[in-house]
């Protein structure tokens, strides 16, 4: 291979790749834009509900009761003002207390608390709420039901030490960095191929290694440079960096395999998007169950990005060391190291 001619069309290929208005504008613009939204979007969880409450004669138990459970009870002039916050969606749920509570739960008498929902309160919520209040009242009471329960927390108890949804999202705009460079590159190899201008640069010195070397390192660059860099304008580097810089290395070269089967099979830009972005809706999914748990199951494991997508989150809000994060890193080696095999061999044939 001539490492002359290599780096002559490493520099060709990223002119071409910028003077093309769309994929330069999308390159800028989703690394700003995905920065902004994270810098955007809350530091913190807010771990406590807020509950408009009246009640004339509030007794102290039952507020520390409220306050054990992490709800903030905002106090209402009147039952008229508390309606009016409730309806307007200030507060998703309001409570009335009337003065009667406590001698008719001092007398054994059965006592009346009345709850008020908004208009958007989840229906399938209401039932929560009301149990709780039962069970609140049976505490004031002296009373308790007959049943002993016993907790357990499966897993990490994150009470308290919640994950932002931003370091979440970290993650889901790492792939969406990576899988737009796919669609470039594919767009740059599929436009030379109907040109004609690979079959022409095959005549001279250069060779089909050297080729997919120049056109391989143009991908892998241009999509491990932009994620490297939102990691780092994010803070996303600011724990195990070097996990967290292979992992994203190993994307870069399964997203570059994956852009030279989208080359083959595309001919233009349009067919390019077409075939695209069905693919980066599909590499997404693991990110986005990270989001909305319970969207998907197991079966997202078969998708290599979720190796990727894990890794990152893991390495981000865990800490996960490199032992713990060895079987996602061999499996997603051996995912780049597939589709990168499959996307030569296809294109080579291509040019044949």
């Amino acid at each position: 291979m001539n490492g002359r001619i290599i780096r002559a069309l490493i520099q060709k290929d990223i002119k071409v790749f910028f003077s093309n208005q769309f994929f330069a504008l999308i390159t800028g613009l989703a690394l700003v834009a995905y920065a902004g939204i994270y810098f955007a979007m809350p530091s913190t969880v807010d771990e406590t509900i807020e509950m408009a409450i009246f009640a004339p004669a509030l007794p102290q138990q039952f507020a520390d009761s409220m306050g054990d459970e992490g709800v903030v009870l905002k106090n209402m002039e009147s039952k008229a003002a508390l309606e009016t916050a409730v309806t307007d969606n200030e507060y998703a749920v309001g409570v009335i207390i009337p003065e009667s509570l406590n001698q008719a739960l001092a007398s054994g008498e059965q006592g009346k608390i009345e709850l008020y929902f908004s208009p958007e309160f989840p229906e399938e919520l209401k039932e929560v709420y009301v149990i709780f209040f039962e069970e609140i009242g049976y505490n004031l009471s002296g009373q308790r039901l007959n049943i002993e329960v016993n907790e357990e927390i499966l897993g990490v108890d994150r009470a308290g030490n919640q994950i932002p949804q931003r370091e979440k999202m970290l993650p889901l705009f790492a792939v969406l960095i990576l899988t737009m460079e796919t669609l470039g590159l594919a767009s740059l190899i599929s436009g030379e191929i109907e040109a004609g201008t690979l079959q022409a640069l095959l005549i001279t010195p250069m060779r089909m290694e050297g080729l997919f070397v120049a056109k391989g390192t143009v991908g892998v660059g241009l999509a491990f440079f932009q994620a490297v860099v939102l990691m780092a304008v994010t803070g996303g580097l600011s724990q195990q960096p070097l996990l967290i810089i292979v992992a994203l290395l190993l994307g870069s070269l399964l997203v570059t395999g994956l852009g030279f089967l989208l080359a083959s099979v595309a001919t233009d830009l349009m067919s390019v998007m077409s075939w695209g972005v069905p693919i980066i809706l599909l590499l997404s999914l693991p990110a986005i169950s990270l989001l909305l748990p319970g969207l998907t199951t197991n079966w997202v494991k078969v998708l290599p990005s979720y190796y990727l997508i894990d890794t990152v989150y893991q390495a981000v809000n865990f800490n996960l060391g490199w032992a713990d994060a060895g079987s996602n890193l061999l499996i997603l080696a051996a995912f780049a190291l597939v589709f990168m095999g499959m996307g030569i061999v296809v294109l080579r044939r291509k040019f044949q």
